[in-house]
Order: C-alpha cells, then sequence, then structure tokens
C-alpha cells in the first residue's frame, strides 16, 4: 500500500499556479537555487547539456526553463513533457513551441500510459522533493521511468534533501515551512536511499551532492 494520499500528491503540485509560474525563474531556480540550497541552475543545466537526447521525455517540467536553453543533439528533437500540473505543462508547452512537444497529463508514482515508443532521456528536475512519501517509496517513480527508457537509455535530475546535508539556518526554515505545508515532502530523504533507488532499476548511476541538493543520472 502506498505510504501517501491523493491529498499529499495533490498539495505537491498546488504551488504552481500561473502566477507563481511567472515568478519561477526567477525565484526557484534563480534565488533559491543559489542562495539558499547553494546550488546554482548551472549546475542542472550542464546535466541536460551531457544527457540529453533527441528523444527526450521531461518529467516535473516547471517552466520548460532547463530545455529551453540546454543544446538537442538535433535541431528537431522528439520532447514529451509530463506532469501532474496543467499550469506547468501549458507554461512550458507554449515556451517549447518550436519543437512541438507532446504533452503528458500523469502522476509519476502511477505507471505511465506511455505505450508508443519509449525514449532515450529522461529529466526529472527538481520534483522528488514535491513527491509524498520517503525517498525509498519514491523508487516507484524510477520503476515507472525505466518502464518507457530504452535500453542504454539515461535519467538524470536533481532533488533537494533534508537529511545528511551542510545548510543554512534559512534553509532549515524554508524546508520545514514547506514540509508543513505539504508543498515537499523530503524530511526522511537521504541520499543512501537515493542511491539505493537507482542502483536497484539501473545498471549505472552516481549521486552528486551540491549544497541542500542531490544531482544524479543513472542508465539503463
Amino acid at each position: 500500500m502506498p505510504d501517501f494520499t491523493p491529498q499529499q500528491v495533490k498539495a505537491g503540485q498546488d504551488l504552481y499556479t500561473k502566477s507563481f509560474l511567472s515568478i519561477y525563474d526567477w525565484f526557484a531556480l534563480g534565488l533559491n537555487c543559489r542562495y539558499v540550497w547553494k546550488c546554482p541552475s548551472y549546475h542542472m543545466l550542464e546535466l541536460y547539456n551531457q544527457y540529453v537526447s533527441s528523444n527526450h521525455l521531461d518529467i516535473g517540467v516547471g517552466t520548460g526553463y532547463f530545455l529551453d536553453r540546454c543544446t538537442f543533439p538535433s535541431a528537431s528533437p522528439r520532447i514529451a513533457l509530463m506532469d501532474l500540473n496543467p499550469n506547468s505543462l501549458e507554461a512550458a508547452g507554449k515556451r517549447l513551441q518550436r519543437y512541438h512537444p507532446e504533452t503528458h497529463h500523469h502522476n509519476v508514482l502511477e505507471p505511465f500510459r506511455i505505450t508508443d515508443q519509449c525514449f532515450d532521456s529522461v529529466g526529472i528536475m527538481n520534483l522528488l522533493h514535491c513527491l509524498p512519501g520517503t525517498m525509498k517509496s519514491k523508487g516507484v517513480t524510477f520503476e515507472n521511468i525505466k518502464a518507457v527508457l530504452n535500453k542504454g537509455g539515461i535519467v538524470f535530475g536533481s532533488t533537494i534533501l533534508y537529511q545528511g546535508i551542510k545548510r543554512s539556518s534559512m534553509a532549515t526554515y524554508i524546508l520545514n515551512r514547506n514540509n508543513r505545508m505539504g508543498i515537499m515532502t523530503n524530511k526522511e530523504d537521504y541520499v543512501e536511499d537515493l542511491e539505493r533507488n537507482l542502483a536497484r532499476y539501473f545498471s549505472e548511476s552516481s549521486v552528486h551532492v551540491v549544497g541542500c541538493m542531490a544531482l544524479f543520472r543513472a542508465i539503463s
């Protein structure tokens, strides 16, 4: 049985209103990543530039910031966007309209409904800390990703940790507040559990901690 409720799933994505998304790049990816989480967003962009393919699924799309800025191996990549929040799908879809992206309104904790063509890369940036449950139970996300990832394909992403990291008093305050509000559920998120999840589902993986964030990649 899952250790979360539908209400908890919903709470993790309720923050992403159209008004919040209008300041998301500046506030979340700019101010917070650099000064609160001590992991400037260029670290995440580097993951895209290193691992994104021309057959890519992005999960937890935000505003499409990284896909808008990264360099694809080809001029006309296949891009699929997956998110539970329709506002994020709309914002990212409009931003990336030059690529004619597919959109999938879906909860990543449930098996994916993509059955036609798998992907060579999957990005899951800054989503795991918004999902309910423990890092161990969030492993179902990687199980679902593996089912739509081609052999030799790569998944990469980032998440904010709570346990086992050094953080400022401001970061601690924001983490505790966000956990009380249900915006984040990461008080039981250890880097070791993330490493175990990746090792369970993928043949090769690595995790690198920068500030409060874990940057990871794994090969199917």
